[in-house]
């Protein structure tokens, strides 16, 4: 189903040997490139504290960006709402929107939340692996079987990674500590993501009926979007309020199909939608043959070590200098579910297991995102899967 659209999620990755104000020209210039060849949106990750990633405030990248650009949705992939209030988000896609109207999509992230309080179910039927769907409601797709790592159609599902190893790791405890101000308790997600929806419906009440009211924000015509990674608490936040929903395949490839899966059995048909809709991630390096798209791939594995040892994202090396770096059969094991899972080669290679994720998700939408040490290479990436992408629609 090669038809269904393709949009971008750019982590604005800074290259060893370039810089921040670097990184970011090269981000909003594939903006541009990508808008000429036919991506259908155009997202930006927030993270910090990491030495090889520039995108700490989507915002501001988005409201740079949109100038920049004209008809291509930017958005958030995602405000991470563990360490901000609603009203800071709503107030500040709401300028942005002021001025671009109708192109933003507003992805909300969790983190650094606290224990999620789950919401009785209403009442329903019990479907699939505990799916609950009102009488008259067609049931959500069949999750695919998963035989010796692998789906019917070919596509990897690795072993659950442990982020165990990261518990109580000093580098984590000091990104909190630096994000949040002193004392404060993180609000449940959920809770936020309610408060974010009525401020901008206009909606907000206090449980005394005090109102709010966020301008610029109210009325703003975003698009909300729920990014997650498991079937938990984010695809139920989804599902529950009838929002479009992003599964990350390349963050946590282990998870996606039960993340899917999740989301599409809490959905509550809403204002904005009236069926359930996916988009999922994926990574990806394309060139002109397979051999070309795995010498440019190369430093991802150092790349993708640095952030599971809490090292913080390294600036992303250049083949030769990921060949020289140091790599165990342990940073292997660690890494081996990415590697595993990105998609590298030719754009017919690549396309070919794009379409096995689309058909394994039934995702209405799949976001890519792609690094490679220069950014001419990564622009090369994104037109040759365009172009191959098109030819099979």
């Amino acid at each position: 189903m090669s038809g269904i659209p393709l949009g971008v999620l750019d982590l604005v990755p800074v290259a060893s040997g370039s810089t921040a104000a670097g990184a970011l020209a090269n981000s909003i210039d594939l903006a541009r490139r990508t808008e000429e060849f036919g991506y259908a949106r155009y997202w930006f990750a927030e993270h910090h504290l990491n030495p090889g990633v520039a995108g700490t405030s989507p915002a501001v990248v988005l409201a740079l960006t949109a100038s920049a650009t004209s008809t291509i949705r930017l958005g958030s992939g995602a405000v991470q709402l563990g360490h901000r209030t609603a009203l800071s988000t709503v107030e500040e896609f709401g300028l942005i929107d002021a001025l671009h109207p109708g192109r933003l999509d507003l992805g909300l992230g969790r983190s650094a939340g606290p224990p999620h309080r789950r919401r009785p179910e209403a009442a329903g039927a019990v479907v699939g692996s505990g799916a609950v769907v009102g009488a008259g409601e067609p049931a959500p797709p069949a999750t695919p079987a998963v035989t010796g790592g692998y789906t019917s159609n070919g596509l990897r599902i690795p072993d659950r990674f442990s982020f165990a190893h990261l518990l109580g790791h000093p580098r984590v405890a000091l990104q909190q500590k630096l994000l949040n101000l002193p004392g404060a308790q993180p609000h449940d997600y959920s809770e936020q993501v309610d408060d974010v929806l009525a401020l901008l419906r206009g909606e907000y009440r206090t449980p005394e009926g005090v109102e709010a009211h966020a301008v610029p924000g109210e009325g703003a015509d975003v698009q909300v979007w729920i990014l997650g990674s498991s079937g938990g608490v984010s695809a139920e936040t989804a599902g529950r309020n009838g929002l479009r929903f992003a599964a990350n395949y390349h963050v946590s490839p282990a998870t996606v199909l039960e993340a899917a899966e999740g989301y599409r059995a809490a959905f509550k048909p809403s204002a904005e939608l009236d069926r359930p809709y996916v988009t999922v991630s994926a990574d990806v390096v394309v060139a002109e043959d397979d051999e070309t798209a795995r010498e440019l791939a190369t430093g991802y594995g150092p790349w993708v070590r640095s952030i599971r040892t809490a090292e913080g994202a390294i600036p992303y090396p250049a083949p030769a200098e990921a060949r020289a770096l140091p790599w165990s059969q342990e940073d292997r094991r660690l890494v081996a579910d990415r590697l595993e899972t990105r998609f590298v080669g030719s754009a017919r290679t690549v396309a070919d297991h794009l379409e096995r994720l689309q058909e394994a998700t039934a995702a209405d939408e799949l976001l890519i995102t792609t690094i490679t040490h220069q950014h001419a290479d990564r622009v090369r990436s994104y037109r040759l899967l365009a172009e191959e992408w098109q030819r099979r629609a």
